[in-house]
């Protein structure tokens, strides 16, 4: 008869014995379980797959499709034009070219244009600066001639009637004309020669006298000649002429042995000379 030690050992044995099998048998149910799990999650994976590649494959199909219809259009466009696709092609391709060709010439041209904008801006301004010049230019010209205006006098004529003004100088003469009130011949007279034209009337040197100033010369107007005598330089030699008895004035400013150099002065309305063309 087994005595109480040993039976305390075998209900201790059996107890382990109970425990590993619990053990064993909760491992092989989380085993289970996970392998279910994992079965499960694969197959939702691989459906998800499965319709990623069902419509990647629907995606594949229609791009088909579209570069089908495009060979087609391209073949019919082709055949309406009687060419070949080689040919379409190589005209699609010189259509580029004849493109990015006119491109480059309309930025040239753009570059050009703008080009000439900015130089003519620039020759606007050299405009704007000559303009300037010219105002001072006519600035300083008025202040001259109003400068020698003052300077120009007013005196007697030979008949005793008030002269106007008096030029005394070629550039006293421009003043005058620019003046607009008379009409102005300059001449320049050789003693002994024949009567020369001036204006409409003819004038005569006959003779000098350098160191006093004074000389003698002939009018010859309206078929009569009148002798000036023993006139004075600057002073004005006057006389009446024409059918309305109009006043003309002659003024000599310088004489030498040979020659006197002056100008006729007449009124604005009085006949001018006659010009015949060649």
């Amino acid at each position: 008869m087994p005595d109480e030690g040993q039976q305390v050992a075998e209900v201790h044995t059996e107890s382990e014995g109970n425990a590993g099998k619990w053990i064993l048998m909760l491992l092989a149910v989380v085993y289970v379980a996970g392998s279910i799990y994992l079965f499960y999650t694969l197959r939702g994976r691989i459906d998800d797959l499965s319709k990623g590649q069902g419509a990647s494959n629907a995606q594949i199909a229609e791009l088909s499709k579209r570069m089908q219809s495009a060979e087609t259009d391209s073949e019919a466009m082709a055949t309406q034009l009687g060419m070949t696709k080689k040919e379409l092609a190589e005209r699609s391709a010189e259509l580029t070219r004849q493109q990015h060709a006119a491109e480059q010439r309309l930025s040239e041209e753009q570059k050009k244009e703008a080009s000439r904008i900015s130089q003519v801006s620039g020759d606007v301004s050299n405009v704007k600066t000559d303009v300037g010049g010219v105002k001072t230019d006519v600035a300083s010209t008025k202040a001259d001639l109003a400068a020698t205006m003052a300077k120009l006098q007013s005196t007697i004529g030979d008949l005793g009637v008030q002269s106007g003004l008096i030029a005394n100088t070629r550039q006293d003469l421009e003043v005058l004309k620019h003046k607009g009130d008379r009409n102005y011949y300059e001449f320049t007279l050789v003693k002994g020669a024949s009567p020369q034209p001036v204006g409409t009337i003819s004038l005569q040197l006959k003779k000098t006298d350098p160191k006093k100033g004074k000389f003698t010369i002939n009018v010859s107007a309206d078929d009569r000649t009148i002798e000036k005598k023993d006139r004075n330089i600057s002073e004005p030699i006057q006389f009446y002429t024409g059918r309305d008895h109009m006043l003309y004035e002659l003024v000599v400013w310088s004489v030498d042995k040979k020659q006197a150099t002056g100008y006729l002065s007449t009124p604005k309305n009085a006949p001018t000379p006659v010009t015949t063309g060649e």
